[in-house]
């Protein structure tokens, strides 16, 4: 573990990346965030508890430290839109999910500030993530990450109405086998959970970056509501009667998408 990350190796073909996960705002970097941005509200809140089970199957688990407030690990370097005219998030986000102001006036990062995050907390994140990709292909043909993310239900800034429990993105297929997504979209159907795939969110650039099929790296983002299994309002406490539903549906989700991999490994 650094300051950065935590990680933990597995040896199967499956690694679980959290960016969002991070609540650490630098201490040199606090004195320029409103007192709303420092309760980083827009956290993937606990996404390490209700994955844990990933563990037993024998997962790699790379969880960010660092907020999503200093920067957003799943955003290109260059802070290319991902979803061009579509109210979305930058790499140094200025504003809160919510539109609340991030930075007390004058504070927010400028260019050559960007440019020092990248290098100091993306680009280790980044580094990390493709080295265990590169382990793993060196045991698998296939692997499989698991892009494990989580947002509040109901934000009409980013979005129309009540968001689906479990959204499925894969940039319209192109990111993992059809076999691969089609397990994990047979699991949510199963579930009682309402779930899409490829809709308002269909990838973010983790998965966009590294799903490459074509050279056994199969990427897959789930953005969950958080009100599957958590409590959407300060202080965003984990509700483990919800959790504990929700949690066999990501197991089979998963193990699902998983046993797709093994059996492209077992065809060669």
């Amino acid at each position: 573990m650094t300051d950065l990350y935590t990680l933990e190796r597995g040896d199967a073909p499956l690694l679980v990346s959290i960016p969002h996960l991070g609540t650490a705002i630098p201490e040199a970097l606090r004195g320029q965030y409103t007192d709303v941005a420092l309760s980083v509200a827009d956290t993937d809140w606990h996404l390490d508890r209700l994955y844990a089970f990933a563990k037993s199957l024998g997962a790699t688990i790379l969880g960010a430290r660092v907020s999503r407030y200093v920067i957003d690990l799943n955003r290109p370097p260059n802070d290319e839109s991902l979803y061009p005219g579509q109210t979305t998030t930058s790499l140094c986000p200025t504003e809160t999910f919510r539109g609340e102001p991030i930075y007390r006036d004058g504070c927010a990062p400028d260019a050559t500030e960007r440019q020092r995050r990248v290098e100091a907390y993306w680009q280790p994140y980044h580094q990390t993530l493709r080295a265990e990709l590169q382990r793993l292909r060196g045991q698998h043909a296939n692997v499989l990450l698991w892009e494990a993310h989580s947002i509040a239900s109901v934000l009409p800034r980013l979005f129309d109405d009540k968001l689906p429990d479990l959204n499925i993105g894969t940039q319209e297929g192109r990111t993992t086998h059809a076999s691969v997504q089609a397990q994990a979209e047979k699991a949510a159907a199963e579930s009682a959970y309402t779930w899409i795939a490829n809709g308002r969110f269909k990838g973010g650039y983790i998965t966009r970056h590294f799903g490459a099929p074509q050279d056994g790296v199969h990427a897959i983002q789930l953005e969950m509501c958080q009100s599957t299994y958590m409590d959407e309002h300060a202080p965003f406490d984990y509700v483990p009667s919800l959790a504990g539903r929700v949690e066999p549906v990501l197991r089979k989700m998963v193990g699902g998408a998983l046993d797709a991999i093994h059996a492209l490994n077992a065809a060669g």
